[in-house]
């Protein structure tokens, strides 16, 4: 026999599945933000080792 009345958990799991997906896309970003910094020092380091031998 099926069970009467409301699904039991549903509005948990919708919002545990929205707040993970929010975590890891903020985790993704923070990730590519990083990747960001590092290239853009990396590529400054670099202009300058190329300067300092003209």
């Amino acid at each position: 026999m099926a069970k009467k009345g409301k699904a039991k958990n549903t509005a948990n799991k919708a919002k545990h599945s929205r707040l993970m997906s929010q975590k890891i896309n903020k985790v993704k970003l923070e990730k590519k933000l990083h990747k960001e910094r590092l290239k853009a020092i990396i590529k400054k380091v670099n202009e300058n080792k190329d300067s300092e031998k003209k």
